[in-house]
């Protein structure tokens, strides 16, 4: 411990490590102490630490009146993070106090020579703070704090101030990104992750903590802050209903008075324990609780404990906390009461689970399904990766300005706005750019252009696709012709295999997977045709996607490959779904394993990113990206407007939200060559957290001594990308589509604003179709379809 440290200078804290450059600097702002609970600062900041320096800056101690103020510093022995704790002298004023935490970090930070990432889990510390020079600044905001008890006066101004600066918002709950999105253009959801490693050591721990050890069993337990957010009254209801039980409360007590806890002979309070000594109580506890009060301190929160429990294999017990309804409501072993009454009832059918005998427990299985994709080194992957997104756009994005400050080379007005810069919004820009004489600005709260085909080369120096694989095919000439202006071809047949039971077989299925899969020796297509028809199925009528496929092939192989495969990319079972969805996948009793039958199949030669930034370049386009539409709709002024978003967004979800299906991606980079055989491989079974692994190195044709690949997990929270197709979603859509074609001077074009689950070639034609209308009326265009017709320019495919 030193009085006094220069950042970036503390012993063993130097710039190079291994003889590796550092990436510069982490300075993490928080109002949560570091030796206090290991949670989510604790967390991201340990792993951003294995890659760069990092100071983590506390709240301050105060000393007496007429102290001098000065900074401890202490660099974490395990984690190698360096924390910064302010001490001053109270009874300061505020502009005082600010001065002096100024003053303090100035001297910490010394010449760094380099910009930093400034890190906010707070806005109050704003203020001293905002003059260090960044190259990212990131506000990671955990829990909604104005709602805490004590929150002080100036914290909703300051988080305004917080969000005009911020490049990045993250929140830690899927309530608080609903509630903070329109407030920042680039804003991500990250609820809360878990170390399952950590936390199943519970699962065979046989040795309880001397506290522990005495009392009796059955056991319930819960650890954490003791504070405003738990619900005592349920405690003390929860303690003289069960006095047979042992309740235990492991974690410190704040902001209340320790003497309003309520006091029961079963009711165990053991004060707080290390994040390592954790899964040792919970090894020793039958069920989990979480006995949340439901006020508005726990409004937006998205407790961490819900999967550190579930990993430590206890069944869990919560109130009604929305986030812990939204992500673990249907989840067998989380039971959620909203009476003291029926939390009780609600413990009693946990604990009768956790006597079940691990062999046959199927909940325990689900929950490890549910937890393979929720570590803290995914979500920190995740984060870096936009991160960097951030920081590259930075430089490409225009700022928000005032109609009446315009810069002088800037154009006062627009003709088109054009809202999303994805195939159908940068498409519809070059057209009225380039063809119409049009000014255009493109606005994107994304900080890129290409939308969902974003591609971006990553730390190993693969081409990689930011939201999954985006394979182009068409039968149009024409739209082939008329991309073509924008990039040269790399000659591409997609080929995907299906991992059943570790056996990888072709699919769509063909004859060589139903030899594969049965042991046959089919040689014909009319071979392959006949046993496919003795696996067949009538069906009448044709209405869902299960009678398509159990109609072609049976039972059997539906069951095999689509039942469980759409069970998780739609979140529904195929019988609920319009027949559109597997009619998409084609059987067949050739040896053909090509996954699409398109007469044009190719990939961009240099990327889709380069496509776009290609088509986008022309002196009428302006583009304004990282940047909300509502904020840009005011300040840039326009004549008409082109909308590619999703249409009930546009009208306020007047009627409700159109329900769509999103996804998680997790890239990852491996020492090998080679992955896989094929680009993409998909996982039918439900056993499988994700539905497909894609390697890009099969897509771009590059050759790199390593390889990076993508699992894809779908999720009913996040960015839409499949319009859901049921019929009830569809008639939602027709009354914002009346709303839409009532309208002038909006056009509406693309996936989501027509709410249909378009191909890329789909969405070119679409755009097309519309600006030539837009071009040949004088009239508002006709709402879209997917027509097209455009010049045929020249076009050239290579092979390498």
């Amino acid at each position: 411990m030193v009085r006094l440290s220069a950042f970036g200078h503390v012993p063993g804290n130097d710039d190079t490590r291994g003889g590796t450059t550092r990436a510069s600097p982490v300075l993490c702002f928080s109002h949560l102490r570091w030796a206090f609970v290991f949670q989510r600062p604790q967390h991201l900041m340990s792993r951003f630490a294995r890659e760069r320096d990092v100071l983590y800056w506390e709240e301050p101690h105060y000393l007496d009146e007429h102290e001098t103020p000065w900074l401890e510093t202490a660099r974490c022995a395990v984690t190698g993070v360096t924390v910064a704790t302010p001490q001053l002298p109270r009874g300061q004023s505020p502009a005082n106090q600010t001065a002096m935490l100024k003053r303090l970090l100035d001297t910490c930070l010394g010449d760094l020579g380099q910009p930093v990432m400034r890190w906010y889990y707070t806005p109050m510390m704003l203020p001293f703070s905002e003059h260090v020079e960044a190259q990212c600044v990131v506000y990671d905001c955990m829990d909604e704090l104005a709602n805490f008890k004590n929150a002080p006066a100036e914290l909703m101004q300051l988080e305004l101030r917080l969000f005009e600066q911020a490049d990045i918002v993250f929140t830690g709950g899927y309530s608080l990104y609903e509630a903070k999105r329109g407030r920042h253009a680039n804003v991500h959801a990250f609820p809360s992750s878990v170390d399952v490693a950590h936390f199943a050591a519970a699962r065979s721990h046989d040795e309880d903590p001397a506290d522990q050890a005495g009392l009796p069993r059955p056991r319930f337990g819960f650890y954490g802050v003791v504070d405003e957010r738990m619900d005592l009254g349920l405690l003390a209801y929860l303690a003289d209903a069960r006095p047979d039980w042992s309740i235990i409360i492991v974690g410190p007590v704040v902001k209340i008075d320790p003497a309003d806890l309520p006091q029961r002979p079963n009711l165990q309070y053991l004060g707080s324990k290390t994040y390592d000594e954790l899964p040792a109580y919970l090894g020793g506890w039958d069920v989990a609780l979480m006995p949340f009060a439901i006020n508005d301190s726990t409004r937006f929160i998205s407790p961490t404990k819900t999967p550190e429990y579930l990993a430590a294999g206890r069944p869990v017990v919560s109130t009604p906390i929305a986030d812990v309804t939204r992500h673990y409501g249907k989840v067998a072993a989380v039971r959620i009461a909203d009476t003291p009454q029926v939390f009780v009832e609600a413990c009693d059918a946990a604990l009768a689970m956790s006597r079940e005998p691990s062999a046959s427990s199927a909940w325990r299985e689900e929950i490890d399904v549910l937890l393979a994709r929720m570590s803290w080194d995914r979500t920190f992957q995740h984060m870096s990766e936009l991160i960097a997104l951030a920081i590259r756009a930075a430089d490409r994005a225009h700022p928000i300005v005032s109609p009446t400050s315009w810069p002088a080379e800037r154009v006062k007005r627009y003709d088109v706005m054009v809202v999303g810069a994805g195939f159908a919004g940068a498409v519809m820009a070059e057209r009225l750019a380039r063809d119409g004489g049009k000014r255009v600005l493109v606005v994107d709260r994304r900080p890129h252009v290409a939308g969902n085909a974003f591609d971006r080369l990553d730390d190993a120096g693969v081409l990689i696709h930011q939201y999954g694989p985006h394979i182009f095919h068409t039968n149009s000439s024409d739209i082939v012709d008329y991309l073509s202006r924008f990039t040269e071809w790399r000659s591409y047949e997609h080929r995907v295999l299906a991992d059943i039971d570790g056996l990888r077989v072709p699919m769509p299925i063909n004859r060589t997977t139903l030899n594969l899969l049965y042991g046959l020796d089919l040689a014909s297509d009319a071979e392959a045709e006949a046993f496919l028809a003795s696996k067949a199925e009538p069906v009448e009528p044709i209405v869902t996607s299960a009678d398509v496929v159990i109609s072609k092939v049976g039972r059997e192989l539906y069951e095999t490959f689509f039942q469980g495969y759409t069970r998780k990319q739609w979140g529904m079972d195929p019988s609920e779904l319009d027949k559109s969805v597997t009619a998409r996948v084609p059987t067949r009793t050739s040896t053909d394993d090509r996954y699409f039958n398109d007469s044009f199949q190719a990939m961009p030669r240099d990327g889709y990113t380069k496509m776009f930034e290609r088509m986008l370049d022309h002196p009428n386009i302006d583009l304004l990206l990282g940047v909300d539409f509502e904020e840009a709709r005011e300040a840039y002024p326009h004549d008409h407007l082109v909308f590619t978003g999703p249409i009930d967004e546009y009208f306020g979800h007047r009627y409700g939200k159109l329900p769509y299906r999103s996804l998680e991606f997790r890239h990852e980079t491996h020492d090998c060559e080679w992955f896989q055989d094929v680009a993409v491989v998909n996982f039918p079974a439900e056993s499988a957290p994700h539905t497909r692994i894609t390697e890009y190195k099969h897509l771009t044709g590059q050759t790199a001594p390593r390889t990076s690949l993508t699992y894809e997990i779908p999720s009913a929270t996040g960015d839409p990308y499949y319009p859901i197709p049921r019929p009830e979603n569809q008639a939602l859509f027709k009354r914002y589509e009346a709303l839409a074609l009532g309208l002038s001077g909006v056009t509406f074009v693309g996936r989501l604003a027509t709410y249909r689950y378009y191909n890329m070639d789909q969405v070119v034609g679409q755009a097309l179709a519309t600006y030539r209308r837009m071009a040949s009326s004088s009239a508002e265009p006709a709402y879209p379809d997917a027509r097209t017709a455009v010049e045929q320019p020249a076009r050239k495919v290579s092979a390498g």
